[in-house]
């Protein structure tokens, strides 16, 4: 299996337009209307990918659409997708993908990973994340501190959105009753906070490589 390319070149690409990059996954969603379209839409996906495909490849049906995403940034297989659900006459709006992380703040992250990991019942990836293996719950990272802060929240929602919604993401957040932290890591992401101080991060790929 060839290396994983940079979400920086997956974008670069021609005819990946439907899809955004979410940390780890690349990501789409095909608003179709009715399970009927929707399930049309998986069995056409399943049609054109083989069993390798199939093992970074997840679909979730619902009734009234269909959200794709590739653990590997699989140009061919994105457009051969996109051009699968165009035939079908269903349009994707990308801007509505996201994921969610929940992140921990830890001094020893080798020491409570896992404790998580079994708890949790997930799968690992590196040194600092775990992910489910079933693709349902959301993913569960690690983030160093350098001492310990028992008055500040030590954990927080990390929501990974399309690089091109994150300013309308945190006006939406602002204009509802939320307060900028920082941004000092901007793009990579902004940390926002609710009225009584509860962290959350908003997340994109630009940055990161």
């Amino acid at each position: 299996m060839t290396a994983q390319i940079t979400a920086a070149q997956f974008h670069a690409a021609d005819g990946v337009e439907d899809w955004r990059s979410l940390y780890h996954l690349v990501s789409t969603y095909f608003p179709t209307g009715s399970l009927t379209k929707g399930i049309a839409l998986v069995d056409e996906i399943g049609r054109l990918t083989d069993e390798a495909q199939q093992q970074y490849l997840a679909v979730d049906l619902r009734g009234t659409g269909v959200t794709v995403s590739l653990s590997r940034r699989d140009v061919s297989l994105a457009r051969r997708i996109s051009a699968a659900a165009k035939e079908l006459g269903i349009p994707a709006d990308p801007r509505a993908v996201q994921l969610i992380n929940v992140t921990l703040d830890a001094l020893a992250g080798a020491d409570v990973l896992p404790f998580w990991r079994a708890l949790l019942g997930y799968g690992q990836i590196g040194d600092d994340y775990l992910f489910d293996p079933s693709r349902r719950g959301p993913g569960f990272g690690l983030q160093p501190m350098d001492e310990a802060r028992p008055q500040r929240n030590r954990m927080h929602l990390d929501v990974a959105v399309p690089h091109d919604q994150a300013e309308a993401r945190i006006a939406a957040a602002l204009a509802a009753g939320g307060h900028l932290v920082s941004d000092a890591d901007a793009p990579r992401w902004w940390v926002l906070a609710d009225a009584e101080g509860n962290e959350a991060c908003v997340a994109t790929w630009l940055g990161r490589e």
